[in-house]
């Protein structure tokens, strides 16, 4: 049976091909995860020759992976974002490369809103080589607590109902399963919360369209229902939350991943009851 789709995949790439020419006055969410993403890399020791970053927006991001001797390949699922970097258009769960073609796939900021998270990974895994390393960041489940519900708000008040506006969306424990079913070794998963300041709640929203971040769903609301009555809701929303310094603090929920594809000469987790030395024998040790 196939994979039900819950977002608009022509959309998705219309929305990313708006968001490029001004991307740079919104990029700072995706080069906060491009910096954390290169910094885990650093922290590895083996040498990677061919790696694909994927979600590579406007070129810029191949720098941060790039070393020498390594030659970098871009894709994002956006053409204007693939043509600036020199790369291909493709969609995560329908990707064009060969099995085992890279033995360093990055993906950067684009898997939150795929319609076959699983199959994509599953992808990913298939298009490393033997111990080769899959890194990934996107937004996870809690990212935009308060737009989710001053959105609630606006459609009850406007028009009675409530629209879906905000995608379904994956915690840490959640991706670290779909890791582990899609078949990598190693895997981990964690998060981290990054809280930004907002003095407008239309600049919030003016910054997830410049990050191609804005509703992608099938089921999404055409139109603003209401208007003057909307606008007038979320604004007093806004005021309700605000801080005495006139912001509202908006969080952004990261979800990290890292996991290898398998190798015959991978490290195995020990043997479940071959312990040599007893955890409790430690502890009174440590007390002692």
């Amino acid at each position: 049976m196939d994979q039900p789709e819950i977002f608009d995949r022509r959309l998705r790439r219309l929305r990313r091909d708006r968001a490029a020419p001004d991307f740079p006055a919104h990029d700072f969410l995706i080069d906060h995860m491009a910096d954390e993403l290169a910094e885990r890399l650093a922290m590895v020791t083996r040498r990677f020759d061919r790696v694909l970053l994927l979600g590579s927006h406007d070129g810029r991001l191949l720098d941060r992976f790039a070393a020498p001797g390594r030659r970098v390949f871009a894709a994002d699922p956006g053409f204007a974002f693939a043509r600036s970097s020199g790369g291909v258009q493709c969609d995560e769960d329908r990707l064009p490369f060969a099995d085992g073609s890279f033995d360093l796939v990055v993906a950067l900021g684009t898997l939150d809103s795929v319609n076959d998270l699983p199959g994509a990974l599953a992808l990913l895994r298939r298009i490393l080589r033997p111990d080769g390393l899959f890194l990934g960041a996107f937004l996870g489940a809690g990212s935009l607590a308060w737009l989710r519900g001053a959105l609630m708000a606006a459609d009850e008040a406007a028009a009675g109902g409530i629209a879906p506006r905000i995608h379904p969306q994956v915690d840490v424990r959640s991706a670290g399963d779909l890791l582990s079913r899609a078949g990598f070794a190693l895997q981990v998963a964690d998060g981290e919360r990054l809280d930004v300041g907002y003095g407008d709640p239309l600049r919030l929203m003016r910054d997830l369209r410049g990050m191609a971040g804005t509703n992608l769903l099938l089921s999404r609301p055409r139109h603003l229902s209401g208007g003057r009555t909307w606008l007038g809701t979320l604004f007093d929303a806004f005021q309700q939350a605000a801080g005495p310094d006139g912001r509202i603090r908006e969080s952004f929920e990261i979800v990290y991943l890292s996991g290898w594809a398998p190798d015959p000469g991978q490290p195995k987790p020990a043997r479940r009851g071959s312990a040599t030395a007893s955890l409790a024998d430690a502890l009174r040790q440590t007390k002692a």
